[in-house]
């Protein structure tokens, strides 16, 4: 989630429509300027004991940012606290129970998203080794309560966290317990956004399936490949799911502006503090009718503040956030966008993708969505076989669409070869999470204490 410090105080009043599309529009880039953006979570944990560590107790997590100082990131402070870090590799931030997330540089290729990912995983791993830390990466906490878990020092948390038992049953589950991946991708137009958050809506579920891996609660199987992404399904209806609008005749823009003043807000933030205004309009704030603020009018900032909480499968601020996939090892985090920008990023690929979609009608792309949380690529796919019969052509639109980018490192390989790990997982015909309860119940023996020493990064 974004990190906010500064007022905008000077930025522009929302004085007409045209200005809540403006940050939309003006994420349009050419071809030459598209860029790829990679975020990963992964969960911190004491090595003494698989405790998640709080953000004050000594060699918490407020030492693991301020260790991460040496290696050139800039501290970002809340309230007197040190809650992020900035750099030339992106941000490290937060998740409200101290999951730790990369929000890589918008890069230009692969190879530069693997090396900064590299980067970032060996920093946090000498620091770790330091302060005793470990990494996990999961869709989910395997064995934590939620009463196990600290809450970071973050103003939007708080008020989030007060908010979401109000919406859903789940939405702490989605804030303390889940970590996931996502890629940020660009667009040339209005047109070409569109057909790209088609495509990418419509196989968010086939992401969902290939990086499910969260198939334990508090020590024990839950049922689930995914329950990372059964969680989605009732943390808050209002802002999240699959966007039937995306698929309707003119969809653009303003569509999705009309979306957005439908999901109520969060909070304003105003002098460095967060003011709550959960469930309230940002329609009335346009009226100057906001009651957290009552006769003022949203700035330019506060409706790109907005912008991201909204939590739907896929997301448009000025670029379009693929949402779908759990957490995971190493080598899956480069995968990730591999995937997407397989898909997204080449006109042929993008036109196949879109071929393989386009006749799924709305009501067949909800019941994947609803299949896959406990099926993963074992779900019934659109037309008839399975998600992961459905997998091996994706793949290789995917792999077609990198090979046109022709995008090589030193060594003169290609992007292609980021999506060796999906491979892997399509040709098994079962999700991540089948490969850990197998283990659970066989050399594991039901002790899941094992995981940490085997899925550390």
């Amino acid at each position: 989630m974004s990190t906010r410090t500064v007022s905008d105080s000077n930025d522009p009043i929302i004085e007409n429509r045209d200005q809540l599309a403006a940050p939309m529009a003006k994420g349009e880039k050419p071809r030459e300027q598209w860029r790829i953006g990679t975020e990963h979570e992964k969960f911190v944990y004491r090595v003494s004991d698989h405790r998640a560590p709080g953000y004050d107790e000594p060699g918490g997590i407020h030492d693991l940012l301020m260790a991460l100082t040496r290696f050139g990131w800039e501290p970002v402070v809340e309230g007197g606290k040190v809650i992020a870090l900035s750099g030339s590799d992106g941000t490290v931030s937060l998740e409200p129970a101290g999951q730790l997330e990369l929000s890589g540089a918008p890069l230009e290729n692969l190879h530069q998203t693997c090396a900064e990912t590299g980067r970032h995983l060996k920093q946090v791993k000498e620091v770790g080794a330091e302060l005793g830390l470990g990494f996990l990466g999961l869709g989910m906490w395997p064995d934590k309560a939620r009463a196990d878990l600290p809450i970071m020092p973050k103003g939007r948390y708080k008020i989030m966290l007060a908010h979401m038992p109000r919406v859903g049953s789940l939405g702490l589950d989605m804030m303390l317990r889940t970590c996931t991946i996502q890629t940020n991708l660009d667009y040339a137009s209005e047109a070409d956004m569109a057909q790209k958050f088609r495509v990418s809506l419509a196989l968010q579920p086939l992401a969902t399936a290939l990086f499910a891996s969260s198939p334990f609660t508090e020590g024990r199987p839950n049922g689930f490949m995914s329950y990372r992404s059964h969680i989605w399904t009732d943390t808050d209806p209002a802002r999240t799911g699959m966007l039937p609008f995306v698929f309707e005749e003119g969809f653009g823009y303003d569509r999705y502006v009309d979306y957005m003043l439908d999901v109520p807000m969060y909070f304003v933030f105003r002098d460095g503090k967060y003011i709550d205004a959960a469930g309230q309009s940002f329609r009335d704030f346009l009226k100057g009718e906001l009651p957290a603020l009552p006769g003022e009018l949203p700035r330019q900032s506060d409706w790109t503040d907005h912008l991201s909480t909204a939590f739907p499968e896929v997301r448009l601020k000025s670029f379009l956030e693929m949402r779908g996939a759990d957490g995971g090892p190493w080598n899956r985090i480069c995968a990730l966008p591999a995937l997407w920008v397989g898909l997204l990023y080449d006109q042929g690929a993008l036109d196949a993708a879109w071929d393989l979609v386009k006749g799924w009608s709305i009501e067949e792309q909800q019941a994947l969505r609803d299949a896959v949380p406990r099926e993963g690529l074992c779900a019934p796919a659109p037309g008839g076989g399975t998600l992961g019969d459905l997998a091996h052509r994706v793949l290789d639109i995917a792999a077609a669409g990198l090979a046109a980018r022709g995008e090589v490192n030193s060594m003169g390989d290609n992007e292609v070869g980021f999506l060796e790990p999906l491979r892997r997982i399509a040709k098994t015909g079962n999700s991540p999470a089948h490969d850990l309860l197998d283990r659970f119940d066989g050399e594991w023996a039901g002790d899941l204490s094992r995981i940490y020493d085997e899925l550390n990064f």
